[in-house]
């Protein structure tokens, strides 16, 4: 019978990870060590930090694993996560949680599998809008733009297509930009 709960532990484990590993903030995160020279070790240790804290505390609300998720985003990554992905990340590891206390394993496998077929490829590269003067502040903000390619098969719209690049595409000329940084915006034609 140990067999069967650490079997089941695992998958609940495996399962974690792999909800990590596809969300899009922490791959991004760990690409551009935003956790440092040590983001890839600090991403491997949220998965387990996650699992010693459904286990140490069992009737977790939805809420309590989001703030707990965000906290460690903060700290770890000094990153606050505003693009809708964290209830969502927390709501998977609820439900794995719950397969797990409930021992069904097949569910653990299920969804870690399903969660990696609609694992995302990101890419964050910097926009570049500041002056040279402004780069040099010590509490600048710098922006990222984040592009989603699908390394699955199956998407189901969940990775969220690049803008085309094409002539057709709306883009900022030189000519838009004035002196002073700002932009001109023009209606499309």
């Amino acid at each position: 019978m140990a067999g069967v709960g650490e079997d089941s532990r695992a998958l609940f484990s495996a399962a974690v990870r792999a909800a990590l590993e596809a969300w899009p903030a922490l791959q991004i995160a760990v690409e551009n060590s935003f956790g440092g020279v040590h983001s890839q070790e600090k991403a491997e240790w949220l998965g387990g930090a996650m699992e010693e804290y459904f286990f140490r505390n069992a009737d977790l609300e939805l809420e309590e694993v989001e703030d707990f998720l965000g906290e460690l985003m903060t700290n770890e990554f000094d990153t606050v996560v505003e693009d809708g992905s964290l209830p969502q990340v927390s709501q998977q590891l609820q439900t794995m949680f719950q397969h797990f206390q409930r021992g069904d394993g097949a569910a653990l496998k299920e969804m870690a599998s399903h969660i990696m077929q609609r694992k995302c490829k990101v890419r964050a590269t910097a926009l570049t809008t500041a002056s040279e003067a402004d780069k040099d502040a010590a509490d600048s903000v710098e922006e990222m733009e984040v592009t989603a390619t699908s390394d699955g098969a199956a998407t189901g719209g969940v990775c969220p297509q690049p803008e085309p690049s094409g002539p057709d595409a709306q883009t900022i000329k030189e000519e838009d930009i004035v002196e002073d940084g700002w932009t001109i915006v023009r209606r499309k034609k």
